[in-house]
C-alpha cells in the first residue's frame, strides 16, 4: 500500500512572481535557505524551519489564498509507488518518474488530487 512508503512531508511548493521578496519574507520569519539554484529559465530555493521546508520558484503565482502549488511526501520506493498509484487509478500528472539534480539527486512523480491539487511523491538518492 501506498501509505506503507510514506515516512512524512518533503516540502511544500509555493510559486512566486518575487522570488527576492519571497526568500527574503520567509528568511525573516525564521526559515533558512538550504539550497538554492536555477530550473530552467528560473529560480528554485528551498527554505527550512525545524523539519518544515517550502520549496518557492519563479512561476505562475496565483497571487492569492490558495497559491500553494503542491505538497510533497518522502518515499521509500518512488518505482513501486509509482506503480501501485498507476494501479489504483490516480490522475497521473507524470508519464513516468522523473529525475533532478537537486541535492545528491531526486526522484519524483505528481498526482492530483479530488480539489485539482497536485500530490508529488519525491525519493532523495
Amino acid at each position: 500500500m501506498i501509505k506503507d512508503y510514506i515516512t512524512g512531508l518533503q516540502h511544500i511548493g509555493i510559486p512566486t512572481k518575487d522570488f527576492k521578496g519571497t526568500l527574503d519574507f520567509y528568511e525573516s520569519l525564521g526559515f533558512k535557505n538550504i539550497m538554492q539554484t536555477k530550473l530552467g529559465d528560473g529560480d528554485v530555493a528551498f527554505l527550512q524551519f525545524n523539519n518544515l521546508v517550502i520549496e518557492t520558484y519563479t512561476g505562475d503565482a496565483v497571487g492569492s489564498t490558495g497559491a500553494i502549488a503542491h505538497i510533497a511526501l518522502d518515499v521509500t520506493d518512488v518505482d513501486d509507488v509509482f506503480k501501485e498509484a498507476g494501479a489504483k487509478g490516480y490522475k497521473m500528472l507524470d508519464k513516468e518518474v522523473n529525475f533532478l539534480k537537486f541535492w545528491d539527486g531526486v526522484r519524483f512523480f505528481t498526482i492530483e488530487g479530488v480539489n485539482g491539487e497536485r500530490v508529488e511523491f519525491n525519493q532523495k538518492l
